[in-house]
């Protein structure tokens, strides 16, 4: 009898673990400059920041984080294979299109870059968040509109998820911007951090 109860004890132990070990996500970020540091330390960007609270709080998904500088819409689409090919993933985000608008892609292309790197990871049964991103309004009120619509098409024809722009505490901020009104200084880094914290905190539910 005692055998048997430990029998019993050992398979529901193991089940446990096993479910524990199964609820750990990777959400994969997908995303350009903003997301890679830009002229600042790793340690110093949000989403480093954002894993070390992630560790604190004993969450059950950390960030993979394979952003880089000057990244565009098909570089990210390029590159996405690769990356689901070589790494488990449970989730990908992707923060991207904010080059494309700054060098005045049409926005019919960087739609369909969007949709393709959807498709390839919905085909993996990987669900798919999108960043809404916004650009300086110097290119337009015409063309702004046009790209901004993109993000809101993109997750609608799909169904995945749209995230607000998460840089919008900190955009219209000189003390928290570079010198370029592009890039969020080191001083923003730990406020994106936070805000897309909370946002994880929805979306991984």
């Amino acid at each position: 009898m005692k055998n048997y109860l430990l029998f019993i004890y050992l398979i529901l132990f193991s089940l446990i673990i096993g479910s524990k070990a199964q609820a750990f996500n990777t959400i994969l970020l997908l995303g350009d400059s903003v997301s890679a540091s830009y002229r600042m330390q790793q340690h110093q960007g949000w989403v480093h920041l954002l894993n070390q609270k992630l560790a604190t709080q004993n969450a059950p998904y950390t960030i993979l984080n394979a952003s880089i500088s000057g990244e565009t819409t098909s570089g990210g689409l390029s590159r996405l294979p690769g990356i689901l090919a070589e790494n488990n993933i449970d989730h990908l985000i992707i923060e991207l299109g904010g080059n494309d608008g700054l060098r005045g892609y049409k926005p019919e292309a960087i739609k369909n870059n969007l949709l393709q790197m959807v498709k390839i990871a919905q085909e993996k049964n990987i669900p798919v968040t999108l960043m809404q991103i916004k650009i300086t309004p110097n290119y337009g009120p015409r063309y702004n509109k046009m790209f901004e619509a993109v993000f809101k098409e993109v997750a609608a024809e799909t169904n995945a998820t749209l995230l607000p722009f998460f840089m919008e505490q900190v955009a219209l901020n000189p003390e928290l911007m570079m010198q370029d009104g592009i890039h969020p200084n080191v001083k923003a880094q730990p406020i994106i951090a936070d805000y897309v914290a909370e946002q994880l905190k929805n979306l991984m539910k």
